[in-house]
């Protein structure tokens, strides 16, 4: 059991719970915890169900289901994705716990599984995973909802997460009124820490909009003490405000929050002189903002108050005050004063959404705080019925006054009335902000010394409606002397009546108001006294005769601007609504007024809607004859106004109205007669404005009726009911012969008919009030059906008409069984119509989708056979046929141009694919009998298979759903093969025998071979989870294909030739599904396959050559699995055991041609799955590829496919070798050839030309021009038979060139390498092989080594050469064990000819090599101590490749190895002899100035041998091999002694020349080495067994070459040697040694392990010595021996003593400049 794991109790038995769930078992009760859970489906196959919430479920088996994701996200090295993932399942921990703690509200617990499945949604795209479709949160059951309903849900989860999970069927037309959600703001004050003044202060909190330049909300006002306590005592910890009615427009606004502190107190703060203490004034002190856009995403996100410091700025001169805000924002530092400190108003907020009520039920705990509501300036979105609110803003903005005859200007503060007509004070009639009492006068706060003061103070009057009549402000003007006795003298005033005779208030706008003198000792008491002056500019024009003598004069210079903005539903500022409202003072104006109604801002008619409308049902009712036309336009109107954006969201307001508030009972009569009236006169009138305007506002005309009848019966309890059901009757017959009518000359006409159509069916509702639902069901028929056919309406129309159904579909009147099956067959007969023009899809795809998703959520409850058997009937077919036309349309569009139209979106083919599935899943065993009966003949029924199977496959071949939608893949599926099951009968019983149709049974076959294949269906890719998931709810729905495919099979009968060999591919690839009962299943159609072919021809060759092709195929297609190893092992399962092919096979006639062929097909899936697999790398190039393919055009298209590898990789001559194949099958033949890959149709004599042109380029690239000089040759030969001799020119330059570039052209010698690979973790064609590579160039084993292991990552490298045990090769693991290997030539006569220069035998040491060895040293006995040479032998083993280096690969299997010992001595001759031979070529490079300028490395490598001998080296070997003791004991040794002698001597000539040259060129700073080299060399010289004749010699040569320049001819060499560098033959190196440890590479016996070098060519370093011109046998064998032949040699039949005796009587015959130049 894992952790997490679902287990079913059975039995509880001593403390052990037995669980049959899953598997059966027992274990300790304490290791499962038990869950409450209901068992269905009881009996063999029952499920225990958790009853816990399914969100918890859920989390649990996706944590589960991460858990796995989420430890492969670390090996992949997604680390960020990893840490993430880790966090977000910590959170789903978290609130997983939350919902099982049982302490959650419903809002916390619904608010828990919002965050949870936003997560769950989050992780499952980020990991790849399948979408989860959700209502409320929760994952549906695709069983309970229609295909078309799930498809939305789908697409919605990948549009945006859904926050709602409401419905999500789609509506159509104009959406259902709504109110628009508010938003609130709390503000709650914690403290003012910057309170240091030691005053009374009052702070001010209010909305701005910056882009505006205005304040959009109230004030809310704190006031605090001296010490910055609340002033009232009771508001600690209550000092917050709820701004409310804020709109989503509001929270667009560029918003700040403004906080405005005035304090009470001294005139000046800090001066103590400026008043008496005991006279406060209100003066400005500071300022704060805060931007709401800082602050707005983090107060939404947040449950709960976020705190904010705001800093409190002052004002640096007090002329700015009414701006400061504005500087502040605009950061305008020089006009304001920063804090000191970061200190200031400390404030939280939080954003609350919702309406008002909902907002006090949902936090108590605000509201509990005392909260002072603050509202806006305007009107809230939505004025309600009911909500009344009459509230003028005043507003101080500034004044002019004069001096006065003072020397300074004066301290000014004005004080607020608000007066009655009588004249007295309206007590708290003013209000400086929410959160304090209102008061009775309000003083304003005063600026210092400013005769023209700036206020911009905002108070709010909030006046009773019935005192504002006659009401009046009054201004009082005061100087604030801040001398001792700090007096406040009144100098004036200023008035204003709040509404105008005409009965209208005060306007919104400025006014300018005249300022009155007065002194100390005026009195108000008779405010008749000055009510009868101007008080502004206005009154001044309509009164300008005014008598001097008045008490009150006006000051001329003196002026007061304030402004103000009323808030009230009752009280308006437009003459025409107050006549409206108004109408029975003047009845004889009734006329005009209602006329004049349309001239009325919406603003005031949206304010006063409930007023209007009694006013006008009033109206109607006083006179229905007369006012009745101009009442009902009056009401379209006010409709019409309402379908306005702009004041869309007042709709609830009228239906509020209409139900609660509507009385006219005798109503309906009149408003019926006047729509049908304006109906009637829709054929005859031109200009149909109005009748369109009466169209539009139908909705609301009808609820108004209904309402009407409806009041009307229940005061008349039903009389005249026959008479409203007759003229609604009669209206809806006006509303048939509207629509019937014929628009097409007519375009108003038309409108008037779209205006009918987008409102008819808002009135179904209504009806249902009054009539049955059938009758209302007859009444929408009737009207849908006289509507024309959409051949003879424009396209305009046909949208409207769509949209009406589409309407009518969404209705709740469609809901009802009764009347949906009347009300179907119209809607399906248009919709039908459309689908057969192939018109307007996209609405009709909207249309069957609500259709079905209302069928579906009926069929849960009441049967409804009847109406899918109608759905059946009027739309399988056209669904069908509009698909396949959807799909090719999509597929030619986007072949031609690249991208979609319109109409062929994924879009469209989604919405009609789940139309057609919704159709298919509600279908049952009858209406599929149904509806092949009803075909009249075959070809009808073969029509449709085919229509409907080609529409199955491109369902699964188009990618109609993503890969994430794997709920709609798999819902398909299971609509597939349903659908499959019902129609396979039909199949058999109209097209088997004499009526068979090849076509039809072809498509039925691509159709399973599709379905079984598909990916989806895959499960063993699926995670355990989701795989238990699928095959719990479906099966596995590949193995029902796999038995419906095998049982229509078995009843073709003798048909089955026709689909032989063209199934043979597509039913393998079922074969390749990795399914083991689906291969059981497919077993007998092969056998069925090659037995009817076997009958027919005699063979089954088709089976097997299109068995060949497939599988060729799955190669180069990509098709498969990814794990290909995995497919390979169960395709030899399929020919393998019981009941395998094999076993069939073997029992009839043909077993041992069928054997043979099964077992050719079993390798060849073998060697294209090591293709495969060797291409899934980056470096292919590497990799082998080890198939041999017995298919020419496969065989040349493989050869194709290595070629562009090789070329990719830049291996030229492999690429060249490579295309050699297809050359050797070509002939030089005038045979024409089809057209193949790449070659054009042409003859094969070209062909091979064109070939051989290619081969013979790659070669050049690649520098193997000795390749390619016979096929220059070959061509040169067929154009010379030809007789052209322009390409033959052409041929032989070029093979000129290639001479050229053999003898001109540096090229580097390769390395190679031996690779073994062990364990079984390597690939098929790898394992427990060895292999030799040749490297690139410059690369050495190091780098060979990191390439490979770069290449294998988890491969281990081995450590030493060893061959591997039997443990290593079974291990589940890799294992490399590399090490450089040495090339042993093939052709060694070329290497021995004196006369070939060494850059040519260079190429043949290093190609055309099939033999490779590398050496291992080991002391057999016991290790001589003193010498360890004598002990010292070597393993050398040979390995033999299965062809040469370089091919079509750079490495090829080692196929035979071979192991021999080589003895001390040998080994010491061997490594002296190579030895020699590096010397040679690198001073002949110097000598002949292939190296030049930088002698580093001939000092190097003298130094490195002289160095050596003197120190031990070669002379080590004396003492192992010279002495007596060895001689004696060693008599077999004696020739190799000598040869040994022989080369050692060599060597120190050899040394000497070296030293020559080394002296001419070493430069001065280097003569202390030089001099060191030659001491050294003395020593070397002296310990050697060196005759006294070579002694003379070597003086002699020395002397001469040091006294005698060396012409430039001159040379030790003749051959053009390429540096050593590049021939890689450093002695020092350990190059054909196996990787060893660091710290044996410098040990003497290391040094031994020399590489085994290339043959040591004959050299022409010592020129033959001549007598009269001939060179003698004797003195070439001499000099072969002294100087250095091809190979260490020496005559048998001399002894050393007459050796050196010829050497001496030759040498004394020569003269001294010969002897040198000999020597040379």
């Amino acid at each position: 059991m894992e952790i997490g794991e679902t287990v079913q109790i059975l039995e509880k038995c001593q403390g052990v719970w037995f669980s049959p769930f899953f598997s059966q078992g027992i274990f300790p009760t304490s290791y499962v915890h038990l869950k409450k859970a209901i068992v269905t489906n009881r009996g063999q196959y029952e499920t225990a169900v958790s009853q816990e919430d399914p969100i918890v479920t859920e989390v649990t088996s996706t944590l589960q289901e991460w858990a796995l994701s989420w430890k492969q996200l670390y090996v992949k090295h997604k680390v960020d994705l990893f840490y993430k993932l880790r966090h977000v399942m910590n959170e789903l921990f978290d609130l997983r716990r939350q919902m099982l703690s049982g302490h959650l509200t419903q809002d916390q617990f619904r608010d828990v599984k919002k965050h949870i499945t936003v997560r769950l949604d989050w992780g499952n795209e980020h990991l790849g995973l399948d979408l989860v479709p959700r209502k409320d949160f929760e994952m549906v059951d695709a069983e309970q909802i229609s295909v078309s309903d799930l498809y939305k849900m789908v697409g919605l989860c990948v549009v945006s997460h859904p926050q709602q999970g409401d419905s999500v069927r789609r509506g159509h037309g104009v959406e259902p009124c709504c109110i628009p959600v508010p938003h609130h703001l709390f503000i709650n004050l914690k403290s003012f820490t910057y309170n240091t003044m030691g005053e009374d202060t009052d702070i001010f909190f209010s909305l701005y909009d910056l882009r505006e330049g205005n304040h959009i909300s109230e004030k809310f006002m704190v006031r605090l003490n001296k010490n910055g306590g609340p002033k009232n005592p009771e508001k600690v910890d209550r000092l917050c405000a709820l701004f409310t009615d804020l709109s989503n427009k509001d929270m667009k606004r560029d918003l700040y929050i403004v906080s405005q502190v005035i304090r009470t107190g001294r005139m000046l703060l800090n001066d103590t002189k400026k008043g008496p203490p005991h006279v406060q004034y209100r003066r400005p002190y500071g300022c704060a903002v805060l931007a709401m856009s800082d602050v707005l995403q983090t107060i939404s996100e947040l449950k709960e108050e976020k705190d904010f410091v705001l800093k409190v700025y002052t004002c640096n001169n007090e002329n700015e005050w009414y701006q400061i805000h504005e500087n502040i924002i605009r950061k305008s530092s020089t006009k304001y004063t920063a804090p000191s400190t970061n200190y200031g108003l400390i404030i939280s907020l939080q954003l609350l959404r919702g309406e008002m009520e909902q907002i006090r039920r949902e936090n108590p705990m605000i509201f509990n705080r005392g909260v002072a509501l603050t509202r806006k300036l305007g009107f809230p979105d939505v004025i309600m019925p009911g909500d009344i609110r009459n509230d003028l803003y005043l507003t101080l903005e500034r004044g002019d006054f004069e001096r006065g005859g003072k020397s300074v200007q004066k301290n000014i503060e004005v004080t607020v009335y608000v007066l009655f007509a009588d004249g007295e004070i309206l007590k708290d009639c003013i209000s400086l902000g929410s959160g304090e009492p209102h008061i009775s006068e309000h003083r304003s706060f005063v600026l210092y010394h400013n005769n023209s003061p700036r206020w911009s103070e905002v108070v709010k009057l909030p006046i009773p409606i019935d005192r504002f009549r006659g009401s009046h402000l009054r201004f009082e003007f005061r100087h604030c002397s801040t001398k001792d006795k700090g007096e406040k003298k009144l100098f004036g005033f200023a008035f204003t009546p709040l509404m105008r005779e005409d009965g209208t208030t005060l306007s919104d706008e400025s006014h300018e108001l005249f300022v009155y003198k007065c002194d100390e000792n005026a009195t108000f008491s008779n405010h008749a006294l000055y009510l009868g002056l101007p008080c502004c500019k206005e009154d001044f024009n309509g009164c300008p005769n005014i008598p001097s003598s008045l008490i009150f004069q006006r000051s001329t210079k003196e002026t007061l601007w304030i402004s103000t903005q009323l808030s009230s539903t009752k009280l308006t500022q437009n003459v025409d609504l107050l006549a409206l409202l108004k109408w029975k003072a003047h009845p004889d104006r009734v006329m005009d007024i209602l006329g004049r109604l349309r001239h009325v801002s919406g603003e005031e008619i949206v304010k006063f809607l409930q007023d209007i409308l009694d006013t006008l049902f009033s109206i109607l009712d006083d006179n229905t004859d007369k006012y009745g036309p101009l009442v009902f336009q009056s009401l379209v109107f006010i409709i019409n106004l309402l379908r306005d954006s702009k004041y869309y969201h007042f709709c609830p307001v009228m239906d509020t109205y209409i139900q609660k508030h509507f009385a006219g009972a005798l109503a309906y009569k009149e408003l019926i007669r006047c729509l049908k009236w304006y109906m009637d006169r829709s054929a005859e009138v031109v200009r149909q404005n109005h009748i369109q305007e009466a169209m539009r506002a139908l909705e609301y005309l009808l609820k108004f009726i209904i309402q009407s009848r409806i009041l009307y019966s229940r005061a008349t309890c039903g009389m005249e009911e026959e008479q409203f059901r007759a003229s609604i009757q009669e209206l809806f017959l006006s509303i048939r012969f509207v629509l019937s009518l014929d628009s097409r000359g007519s375009e108003t006409l038309v409108f008037t008919q779209a205006a009918l159509l987008n409102s008819f069916p808002a009135i179904f509702d209504e009806l249902l009030q009054m009539f049955t639902v059938q009758e209302v069901a007859e009444f929408v028929r009737g009207t849908l059906g006289s509507m024309p056919s959409t051949v003879h309406i424009g396209q305009s129309m046909d949208v409207v008409k769509l949209q009406s159904i589409a309407r009518t579909v969404d209705s709740r009147l469609f809901s009802f069984p009764e009347s949906r099956r009347i009300l179907l067959p119209v809607v399906l007969h248009h919709i039908h119509l459309h689908l057969r023009q192939q018109k307007e899809l996209l609405i009709c795809s909207g249309i069957l989708s609500s259709i079905f998703s209302i069928i579906k959520t009926s069929s849960l409850d009441t049967p409804v056979q009847e109406e899918v058997e109608m759905m059946v009937e009027s739309l399988l077919d056209v669904l069908l046929q509009t698909l396949l036309a959807i799909m090719t349309k999509s597929q030619s569009q986007e072949a031609v141009r690249g991208h979609r139209c319109p109409q062929c979106t994924a879009e469209i083919t989604g919405e009609y694919v789940s139309c057609l599935l919704s159709l298919l899943r509600q279908m049952s065993d009858i209406h599929f009998n149904h509806l092949l009966d009803n075909f009249q003949s075959k070809e009808e029924v073969k029509e449709f298979l085919l229509k409907i199977f080609c529409v199955f496959r491109n369902l699964m071949k188009l990618s109609i759903f993503p890969r994430d939608w794997n709920v709609m893949r798999l819902l398909t599926s299971n609509t597939i093969v349903t659908t499959v099951q019902y129609l396979s009968p039909a199949l058999h019983k109209n097209f088997t025998e004499a009526d068979f149709e090849f076509k039809v049974w072809n498509s039925y076959f691509s159709l399973a071979v599709l379905y079984i294949s598909q990916p989806s269906l895959q499960l063993e890719n699926t995670t355990p989870a989701k795989r238990k998931n699928v095959l719990d709810k479906y099966g596995d729905m590949r193995v029902m294909m796999a038995y419906e495919l095998f049982s229509m099979w078995q009843n073709l009968g003798e048909n089955k030739i026709h689909f032989i060999p063209g199934m043979i591919g597509p039913f393998l690839g079922v074969t390749l599904v990795p399914q083991g009962e689906v291969r059981n299943i497919m077993i007998p159609i092969f056998h069925d396959m090659m037995d009817w072919e076997q009958r027919k021809n005699g063979n089954f060759k088709q089976v097997e050559a299109e068995l060949i092709d497939k599988l060729d195929s799955l190669v180069s297609e990509g098709k498969g699995d990814e794990n290909y190893r995995e497919l390979f092992s169960l395709l030899t399962q399929l020919f393998g055991p019981y009941p395998s092919l094999l076993e069939k096979i073997e029992q009839e006639t043909w077993r041992e041609t069928g054997i043979s062929f099964v077992t050719s097909v079993t390798r060849l899936m073998e060697r294209l799955l090591d293709y495969r697999d060797c291409m899934k790398g980056d470096e292919t190039e590497n990799k082998k590829i080890g198939c041999t393919i017995n298919k020419e055009e496969m065989y040349i298209r493989y050869i194709h496919k290595l070629c562009d590898m090789h070329l990719q990789a830049d291996n030229y001559t492999e690429a060249a070798f490579t295309l050699l194949l297809y050359w050797e099958l070509l002939h030089w033949e005038e045979r024409p050839l089809r057209e193949f890959l790449h070659y054009p149709a042409q003859s094969e004599w070209h062909r091979k030309e064109g070939l051989s042109r290619k081969v013979i380029h790659y070669f050049n690239k690649g520098k193997c021009w000795e390749y390619g000089v016979p096929l220059c040759r070959e061509l040169a030969f067929q154009y010379e038979t030809l007789y052209d001799y322009q390409s033959l020119s052409w041929i032989r330059k070029m093979e000129a060139a290639y001479y050229d570039s053999i003898m001109e052209q540096q090229r580097l010698e390769p390395e190679f390498f031996r690779v073994g690979f062990y364990g079984r973790k390597f690939p098929f064609f790898l394992r427990n092989k060895e292999f030799v590579c040749r490297g690139h160039d410059y690369e050495r084993l190091e780098a060979f080594q990191q390439r490979m292991l770069g290449e294998f990552p988890q491969a281990i490298a081995m450590q030493h050469p060893n061959q591997p045990d039997e443990a290593i090769l079974q291990c589940d693991a890799q294992y490399l064990q590399i090490y450089a290997v040495t090339p042993v030539p093939e052709n060694v006569k070329i290497l021995q000819m004196d006369r070939v220069p060494d850059r040519i035998k260079s190429f043949y040491r290093v190609n055309n090599v099939r033999r490779f060895r590398y050496d291992r040293p080991f002391h057999k006995g016991s290790k001589d101590r003193e010498n360890e040479f004598k002990s010292l032998w070597i393993e050398r083993t040979t390995l033999i490749l299965t062809h040469p280096l370089p091919g079509i690969s750079r490495w090829f299997e080692v196929e035979k190895r071979e192991l021999v010992e080589v003895s001390p001595l040998e080994n010491a001759i061997y490594v002296v002899e190579n030895k020699n031979h590096e010397l040679r070529t690198l001073i002949s490079q110097y000598q002949h100035k292939q190296l030049h300028g930088n002698i580093n490395l001939l000092s190097m490598c003298l130094n490195g041998v002289i160095d050596a001998a003197v120190n031990g080296g070669i002379a080590r070997y004396q003492e192992a091999f010279f002495d007596t003791e060895y001689i004696s004991s060693h008599p077999e040794d004696t020739e190799k002694i000598t040869a040994l002698k022989d080369l050692m001597q060599e060597q120190v000539y050899i040394l000497g020349a070296g030293l020559a040259v080394h002296d001419k060129l070493v430069h001065p700073e280097m003569r202390p080495l030089h001099k060191k080299l030659i001491d050294q060399f003395q020593m070397m010289r002296s310990s050697l067994y060196v005759s006294d004749f070579f002694s003379s010699l070597y003086v002699s040569y020395i002397f001469s070459f040091l006294s005698q320049p060396s012409p430039s001819s001159s040379s030790l060499s003749s051959t053009h040697s390429a540096p050593s560098q590049m021939m890689n033959s450093a002695p020092n190196s350990i190059r054909g040694s196996p990787s060893l440890p660091e710290k044996y590479r410098h040990n003497r016996e290391m040094l031994m392990l020399l590489p085994l070098h290339r043959e040591r060519p004959s050299s022409t370093m010592y020129p033959n010595i001549t007598e009269n011109g001939q060179p003698t046998n004797f003195q070439r064998a001499l000099f072969h021996q002294v100087i250095g032949p091809c190979k260490p040699c020496s005559d048998p039949n001399l002894s050393v003593a007459e050796k050196g005796t010829v050497v001496l009587s030759v040498l004394s015959l020569l003269p001294f400049s010969l002897t040198l130049s000999l020597l040379r």
